[in-house]
């Protein structure tokens, strides 16, 4: 179990990039990050399926052809869209934490689950991460930025992020529950799968796009910046996708599916160290109450699934894996 919270935890320093690169490219629409960053990793994944592509093909059926398109389309395409969006209107400490209840949303859905810890538990632990979500809600329409934001904007981002929080809890506890019921793929081959497909939509996205009219600064960005997005694109499919999801498979081998949806926790506090790097700012009082509160939320949580019955996290085992958010 400690070696799967270790995974946990560099999969969540990987994953916290997707927070930081939507402010970096604040330029580019969410629908151009959405297909930039899902076309590069469907790439990288068409490239790891080449020297099992006969095998891989051969047992994938309609159901699984089906299944891999509803997830690719919920916990990738619909769910970047939605992040970018937020971090656009509200910024990455508020989007982060709001999506970061994922820890609560994950194990409210998966309570059933085997090798689940029983929700009366869980209940302390839960209502710490909700009352640091409550601190960052408080922050985000009391704090006046340098750039005047209305009311009605940030209920947007707000709404945004809870629309990601949303498409992710889905995916990650179907995403799970497929792998349980299936047994002609390993969670790896899945994950590759999974990748090929989504850069299928995302390519699909491109098509989209192209059809659309080009309009405001986004038809008149320097050549310089399409460099940068295709290197920051490159660098999530790589980093955040392909190793974060690899680090988040091994972890899921060790982990329940309960204490798997805490270790997403630490997405978030990699995405907020990243967002107060780049501001050259500390946090504010209620951001660093939220902070305090989430990081007490998930160790509290740890140490109730350390005093389950280790057999609960064995029995889950090889099936429930994840791949990257």
């Amino acid at each position: 179990m400690q070696r799967g919270v270790a995974y946990g935890v560099m999969a969540g320093a990987l994953w916290g990039m997707v927070f930081l690169v939507p402010r970096v490219l604040a330029d580019f629409s969410p629908l151009l990050m959405s297909a930039g960053r899902y076309s590069m990793y469907g790439v990288v994944s068409l490239v790891a399926a080449l020297p099992i592509a006969r095998s891989l093909l051969r047992r994938l059926t309609r159901a699984d052809l089906i299944a891999l398109v509803k997830l690719a389309l919920a916990g990738n395409i619909v769910y970047y869209l939605l992040l970018t969006a937020s971090v656009h209107l509200i910024g990455i400490a508020p989007t982060s934490l709001i999506v970061g209840v994922l820890p609560v949303t994950v194990t409210l859905v998966g309570r059933r689950d085997h090798g689940a810890v029983p929700l009366a538990r869980l209940v302390w632990p839960l209502v710490t991460v909700m009352a640091g979500i409550v601190c960052i809600n408080i922050d985000v329409f009391t704090v006046t930025g340098t750039t005047p934001v209305s009311i009605a904007t940030r209920l947007v981002g707000v709404a945004c992020a809870v629309g990601a929080l949303i498409c992710w809890t889905w995916f990650a506890v179907e995403n799970a529950r497929y792998l349980q019921r299936q047994t002609h793929f390993s969670g790896n081959e899945w994950s590759v799968l999974w990748g090929v497909v989504t850069g299928a939509l995302g390519g699909a996205l491109w098509l989209v796009i192209a059809l659309l009219p080009a309009s405001g600064p986004q038809g008149e960005l320097a050549e310089a910046r399409w460099h940068t997005f295709w290197l920051l694109n490159l660098v999530l499919a790589i980093g955040a996708s392909w190793l974060g999801n690899g680090l988040w498979n091994a972890a899921s081998k060790r982990l329940p599916l309960t204490l798997s949806g805490q270790m997403i926790v630490f997405e978030t506090l990699f995405a907020l160290l990243y967002a107060f790097i780049y501001d050259q700012r500390l946090p504010r009082p209620l951001e660093f109450a939220a902070i305090l509160l989430l990081v007490a939320g998930v160790c509290w949580s740890v140490r109730r699934h350390s005093d389950n019955d280790s057999s609960g996290a064995a029995s889950i085992g090889n099936k429930a894996q994840v791949p990257a958010p």
